[in-house]
């Protein structure tokens, strides 16, 4: 599959939801591309895809719309799209275009070796938790962005053999930079949390399945379970406990609502040796049973 063309269909028959590796039609500059979002709706009907197709993508994508309305729904959150709105969705994060409609504007995909290492804006990149919608408006944050864009389109648009990676690295930086900078959509943010919660999130995602213990973590990364608490509270408002069960409980409705794998099947891949045990978790963070949270959501298709 390529990033350009999702064949993906929703939900997955069986246990993966489809993820997509990138692989651009004419991949000017290795690890980068930039087209308008109605070009990839484009190619993606020309190869007979579903628009609404469900699936993960292993890069990262930016978008900065620029005219016309839709929706587009992120780990079970829709979010309308309209002049001035900005998505970034990260790999391993589930999406889909539920309402494509007439919406268009800037859409930037790139690797996460794509950006300057040397730069700040690799930590960015390299966290898997992070806003992936602001709502700018006719602000001057989208006047400063839609500019930085717009260089990047310039310099990936020269003739083939003039364009300069270097040039689109750094302008690159530039645009995540600037993104940094806006305001937290909930509030607060994961910077609040420092350095503890940024390498606590990093071996969350590496550690979710096989433990789901806050001493686990504290002990793996050298902190006390307060330390951990703390940082969780300055950079989301619950304690390290509830990140932790959230992630896990995130997982779960992603594989229940887009793959057909049986409930106990699930349960196992998420550390749960017994289904009843799971259907407990699940019920008390999602507040309905894993079997009715899957009728719900595989019943929209």
């Amino acid at each position: 599959m390529n990033a350009a063309d999702l064949d993906a269909e929703a939900p997955s028959r069986g246990g993966a939801i489809p993820r997509l590796d990138f692989n651009p039609p004419e991949e000017r500059v290795p690890g980068f591309e930039i087209i308008d979002l109605a070009t990839l709706h484009e190619r993606r009907l020309r190869r007979g895809s579903r628009l609404d197709a469900v699936h993960r993508v292993d890069f990262h994508t930016l978008t900065l719309v620029t005219e016309g309305s839709g929706e587009h729904a992120i780990d079970f959150v829709a979010h309308p799209c309209r002049p001035g709105t900005l998505l970034w969705i990260r790999p391993g994060q589930v999406q889909r275009f539920v309402r494509p409609a007439t919406a268009n504007g800037t859409h930037l995909l790139f690797t996460p070796a794509f950006p300057p290492h040397s730069s700040s804006a690799d930590r960015l990149v390299n966290e898997w938790y992070g806003p992936a919608c602001w709502q700018l408006g006719a602000t001057p944050e989208y006047a400063v962005l839609s500019t930085l864009l717009g260089q990047l389109r310039a310099e990936y648009g020269r003739p083939e053999h003039t364009v300069s990676s270097e040039i689109l690295r750094l302008l690159l930086a530039t645009v995540l930079l600037q993104i940094d900078r806006l305001p937290h959509p909930d509030g607060g943010g994961a910077h609040a949390g420092g350095e503890v919660y940024a390498r606590f999130r990093a071996e969350l995602e590496r550690s979710y399945v096989t433990t789901r213990r806050a001493a686990d973590y504290a002990h793996r990364l050298g902190y006390t379970v307060k330390t951990l608490t703390r940082a969780s509270l300055a950079a989301t408002g619950q304690p390290v406990k509830h990140v932790i069960d959230g992630r896990v409980a995130l997982e779960a409705q992603r594989l229940l609502a887009h793959t057909d794998e049986p409930v106990a099947t699930i349960a196992r891949r998420l550390g749960f040796p017994e289904a009843t045990n799971f259907g407990k978790f699940f019920a008390r963070h999602v507040d309905v049973t894993p079997g009715a949270f899957r009728l719900a959501h595989q019943g929209r298709r």
